[in-house]
C-alpha cells in the first residue's frame, strides 16, 4: 500500500463534460433483444451519453479540463503535467493529453495518455499525486475521458448496454503543510485474468484486415460474469486493507465513489464492507459506464450537489477495476 509521502496534495477544483445526445434504454431495445426492464435490473442503468459524429475523446477532455480551470482560478501556465486517463483516444498517437495541452494553452505542461482499463482514472490520480509529493509537478490537470461507443458492438446486447460516453477532470496541487489532501494512492494488477476485458483487433498482435472487420474483433469483448465474481472476491478485502495502512477503517470513509460499472458490484462490495449505500455516490443510471471517466463524473457531481464539500475533513476514497485486470484506490480529505 501506498501511504503518500512528502508535500501534501490537495484537489482544487473538478470539471466534466457530456454529449448532449441521450440514449435510454427504451432505444436499446428497439435495436436489440434486450428491454428497459432487462437492463436495470442487471446493471442499474437508465440511460447513457452518446458523442455526436464530430466530436471526440479530445473534444469532450477539452470541455472538461477548461471547467475545472474556469473553477480553480489557477493561472493555466502554471500547469506542470495533463495526464488523461482513456481506452478510447482520437488517435494512439498523438495522445489525447497532447492535444489537450495545445488546445488550453498550458504552454509549460508536460502531456501523456495513461491507458489501464477502467482502471486508468486511479492510476492516473496517483500518479499525478506521487509527482506533486516528490516535488516533480506542482500543480497537474488530470482527466478521464472514453468515446466508447464507437467500440462497442452495438449487436451485441452483453456489451451495448453498458457503455456510454463523456469526460471529467481534476486539478491537483502542492498544499502546505497541514492541509487536507490526498492520504493514499494505491494500484495493483492480477494479469492472470487478461482476457476477462478486451479489445483484441487493430494493433500489432491482430493488425486490422478484412477479417478482423468481418470477426468483429474491433469491439470491445467482456466476460461479464468473471468480471462481476472477481470484484466481489478481490475488492472488499483489498479496501479493507488499504483503509487500515492508512489508520482508518471502511466506516470512517465518509463517500464513497465506485467506478460506475454496475449497481450490484457497487452493491456486493459495500455490503460485504459493512457500509450502508447511502455514502456512495451513484450517476451510473444516467451515464452508464463510462470506464476511466466514471469517477470523474461521480465526483464533479458529488461536488456540485454538496454530498462532498471543500475544507470540510470528509474522506474520500476512489476506486476502479477494469482490464488487466487492474484496481486501485486513492482516499482524500476534502
Amino acid at each position: 500500500m501506498a501511504l503518500l509521502q512528502g508535500h501534501p496534495v490537495r484537489l482544487v477544483a473538478t470539471g466534466m463534460a457530456v454529449p448532449e445526445r441521450v440514449m435510454d434504454n427504451e432505444e436499446l431495445a428497439r435495436m436489440v433483444d434486450t428491454s428497459n426492464e432487462w437492463i436495470l435490473e442487471r446493471t442499474g442503468i437508465r440511460e447513457r451519453r452518446i458523442a455526436s459524429k464530430d466530436e471526440n475523446a479530445s473534444d469532450l477532455a477539452i470541455a472538461a479540463c477548461r471547467q475545472a480551470i474556469d473553477r480553480s482560478g489557477v493561472d493555466v501556465e502554471s500547469i506542470d503535467m495533463v495526464v488523461v486517463a482513456t481506452n478510447s483516444p482520437d488517435t494512439l498517437f498523438p495522445s489525447v493529453a497532447a492535444r489537450v495541452q495545445g488546445a488550453i494553452g498550458a504552454s509549460k505542461a508536460g502531456a501523456f495518455d495513461v491507458q489501464s482499463g477502467c482502471t486508468g482514472s486511479v492510476y492516473s490520480l496517483s500518479v499525478a499525486s506521487s509527482g506533486i509529493a516528490s516535488g516533480l509537478w506542482n500543480r497537474v490537470l488530470v482527466c478521464g475521458v472514453e468515446v466508447l461507443s464507437r467500440l462497442i458492438d452495438w449487436e451485441d446486447r452483453t456489451t451495448c448496454v453498458l457503455f456510454g460516453d463523456g469526460a471529467g477532470a481534476v486539478i491537483l496541487e502542492a498544499g502546505e503543510k497541514g492541509d487536507p489532501g490526498v492520504i493514499v494512492c494505491d494500484m495493483k494488477s492480477d494479469g492472470t485474468k487478461w482476457d476477462y476485458i478486451t479489445l483484441p483487433g487493430g494493433l500489432s498482435s491482430l493488425p486490422a484486415s478484412s477479417d478482423t472487420l468481418a470477426e468483429k474483433k474491433h469491439f470491445v469483448s467482456m466476460k461479464g460474469n468473471d468480471v462481476f465474481k472477481f470484484t466481489q472476491r478481490v475488492l472488499p478485502g483489498y479496501l479493507k486493507d488499504v483503509c487500515s495502512d492508512a489508520g482508518i477503517s471502511p466506516s470512517d470513509i465518509d463517500r464513497w465513489i465506485f467506478h460506475q460499472a454496475n449497481l450490484r458490484i457497487m452493491e456486493g462490495v459495500l455490503k460485504r464492507l459493512g457500509v450502508s449505500d447511502d455514502r456512495a455516490i451513484n450517476n451510473l443510471e444516467r451515464y452508464g459506464n463510462t470506464s476511466a471517466a466514471s469517477v470523474f463524473l461521480a465526483l464533479n457531481e458529488a461536488y456540485e450537489g454538496g454530498r462532498i464539500t471543500c475544507n470540510s475533513g470528509q474522506k474520500v476514497l476512489i476506486t476502479s477495476f477494469g482490464a488487466g485486470m487492474t484496481y486501485g484506490a486513492f482516499i482524500y480529505e476534502a
